[in-house]
């Protein structure tokens, strides 16, 4: 090789390493907080999670090109039903400064996180409501740091779904209502105990806490009722395989607000798909990191609530479900 070509070779070679390095470290690399209430930390980590809400985020964050190592730090937290430790755990995700930061169902856990920081956007993935919480202004202008979706309707929700159940029990007077205090005494239990009364059902209390509940179905088996109600909380979609459990060994139907729930095992379900919701989470967190505001970015309503029905398990309950209930039913699982 001439002594000129080698030098306009390695002359060349030298100005395109410097921009391959530079373009290298110019790959942004994105901080994302996910912060859940009651899901075991355990099922919420890796690539492939085992939680299914999680593995849907982790999978659309995957799908639009978010990568865990490359271009994305997943700062997952879970106060595991501690709620004592909610603002804890929320202060110590919002020092690692991120980007922007997912919380789970429930207003309570975008409420502490804004006790913390008015500034780090916060998607809510199924928010009960956020005016009446003071998360945002409006749900088309939420004019602060949080957005998000709406899970959770309104108390006539629950009336729906004890009507379904109704329907799927016909038979039944007494209901248990399986959720947390501060549930029952609040807006959605009352709407359900209106209904209860126009419906000619008695309705009693099973309670329960985030982690425990053992006294609330000692309590249901001893009491007996023709069926049982769970209320939407976080709480009992993590536990939606041993509320689906309790419910066929002790052969009581019940209706379950979580569509996984009921392919867990549950009877049946009204409600939302939480997996979806995280998909589409995942992609409002996109929008977020590419400079949208969330005070511009409308809080989302349910797109579709579906009645989904598990046939096995009345079956394992001895239960007929209406042909008319069946025909209705937007999945039913064989």
């Amino acid at each position: 090789m001439r002594r000129r070509e080698f030098i306009g070779l390695f002359g060349g070679a030298a100005a395109v390493w410097p921009f391959g390095v530079l373009a290298q470290q110019a790959i942004k690399v994105y901080r994302v907080g996910y912060f859940f209430s009651t899901a075991p930390l355990a099922v919420m980590v890796g690539s492939d999670p085992i939680d299914p809400v999680t593995k849907a985020f982790v999978h659309g964050l995957r799908a639009l090109g978010y990568i865990e190592g490359e271009n994305l730090v997943l700062d997952r937290r879970s106060a595991e039903g501690k709620f004592e430790r909610i603002d804890e755990i929320a202060a110590e995700l919002v020092s690692l400064k991120p980007d922007v930061i997912v919380t789970g169902s429930g207003d309570f856990m975008a409420q502490a996180l804004q006790r913390v920081t008015k500034s780090v956007p916060i998607v809510v993935s199924g928010s009960f409501d956020p005016m009446g919480a003071g998360l945002v202004a409006s749900l088309s202008h939420p004019g602060g740091n949080v957005t998000g979706f709406i899970e959770y309707i309104d108390p006539e929700f629950e009336t729906k779904r004890l009507q379904l159940l109704k329907e799927a029990v016909p038979k039944a007077s007494r209901i248990a209502f399986l959720g947390m205090k501060d549930i029952w005494d609040g807006p959605s239990a009352q709407a359900v105990r209106d209904a209860a009364a126009m419906l000619g059902l008695a309705v009693f209390h099973a309670e329960h806490t985030p982690n425990n509940y053992a006294d609330a179905f000692a309590l249901i088996t001893r009491e007996r009722p023709d069926a049982f109600f769970v209320a939407y909380h976080p709480s009992n979609y993590v536990n939606r395989q041993r509320i689906a459990d309790f419910g066929i060994a002790q052969r009581i139907p019940g209706i379950v607000p979580y569509r996984e729930a009921t392919l867990a095992g549950g009877l049946m379900s009204y409600g939302t798909s939480v997996t979806e919701q995280y998909r589409r989470v995942a992609g409002l967190v996109d929008k977020i990191l590419k400079g949208a505001k969330p005070a511009d970015i409308p809080v989302e309503r349910p797109t579709r609530l579906e009645l989904v029905i598990n046939l096995a398990t009345a079956k394992a309950l001895g239960l007929d479900v209406p042909p008319s209930l069946l025909a209705r039913a937007d999945e039913v699982i064989e």
